[in-house]
């Protein structure tokens, strides 16, 4: 069975003084069908950028300047707005990272949400405000007809950010891409909205993409995992090993998780910082901050090693041993 969506050698580049520096660079992966894979990373890691590649809405100044996605037997890589239009918000819906500024002040948040219903062709609007009613009720809203009628200033983060899950999952979309749908936010809130998720993807078969720095998210919610670093993959594998990691990358994210039997320990750092895209390299970008590093992670990025269901793209990697 081919993939719902199928990303391949994705370079993304941001325009400064007339050249594109690379943010994304030569990025693969899959999601099947009824599947949801996690993103996990650094911020700065090109995690967000890799999403907003899928539906085409990269910023302005950013631009894919090679690779092919192909989602459901389609190059999207080819389709021009419109023909875009006829997917985004119906097949593919996402929810984004700044809440407060996807969300359009002026409207009430229920004609956000009913919106995309009537785009796509649902014109009863007593229909549609019943399904935006059981969406909210979903999310932890004991009265949605006040949520529905207010203003998005008149919402608390939390509530926008579940409101914005209501947008993205009314229209019952094959594939979702979500960018950190649960941060910032209070523990019933996060559950609310991932249950929600977790809901459309068994009873609809809805695939995920989803980027989140909650690493605890990605393990328990996600059959498969991807791990991102200066806008490369560097490792991947089925959510089950993630706490087997291979990568020395993976590992020290994994390290500076706080727990309570790290309690009264000092917290594992991971020494310097992410690479800006103006920093040039030939090897592995991680190997400035890696304490396995040698010369040969200066000049060469490494190819992949396959150890069962991972793959890891390092020179040296881990053994894999589990992490409690």
């Amino acid at each position: 069975m081919l993939p719902l969506l199928e990303v391949s050698g994705l370079t993304v580049g941001i325009k400064k003084d007339n050249k594109y520096l690379i943010a994304v660079n030569d990025v693969n992966f899959t999601v099947n069908k009824g599947e949801i894979v996690g993103l996990a990373g650094e911020s700065g890691c090109g995690k967000t950028l890799t999403a907003l590649s899928i539906p085409n809405l990269l910023p302005q100044a950013a631009k894919i300047l090679n690779g092919e996605i192909i989602y459901n037997g389609r190059k999207l890589t080819s389709f021009d707005n419109k023909e875009m239009n006829g997917i985004r918000g119906k097949e593919i819906t996402m929810i984004f990272q700044e809440v407060r500024q996807s969300l359009n002040p002026l409207i009430k948040t229920g004609t956000q949400i009913t919106e995309t219903l009537e785009l796509n062709g649902d014109r009863d609007k007593d229909e549609n405000r019943q399904k935006a009613y059981e969406i909210l009720k979903l999310l932890g809203f004991d009265n949605p007809e006040k949520i529905f009628n207010a203003y998005p200033h008149q919402l608390s983060g939390g509530m926008c950010q579940r409101v914005m899950a209501a947008i993205a999952v009314i229209t019952n979309p094959r594939l979702l891409l979500a960018d950190e749908p649960s941060s910032s936010l209070d523990i019933e809130s996060q559950e609310r909205i991932l249950s929600l998720l977790a809901k459309m993807n068994h009873d609809h078969e809805m695939s995920v993409l989803i980027i989140s720095h909650d690493l605890s998210i990605i393990r328990q919610f996600c059959s498969r995992f991807l791990v991102m670093y200066a806008g490369k993959i560097v490792e991947e594998g089925l959510s089950k090993d993630f706490f087997s990691p291979l990568h020395p990358y993976t590992k020290a994210l994994i390290n500076a998780i706080p727990d309570k039997s790290k309690r009264g320990t000092k917290l594992e750092n991971i020494p310097g910082k992410v690479p800006s895209i103006e920093d040039s390299f030939c090897g592995c970008p991680f190997a400035p901050r890696c304490k396995k590093a040698k010369s040969i992670c200066l000049e060469t990025f490494p190819a992949a090693t396959i150890n069962g269901s991972s793959r890891v793209y390092c020179h040296f990697p881990e053994t894999g041993d589990i992490i409690e």
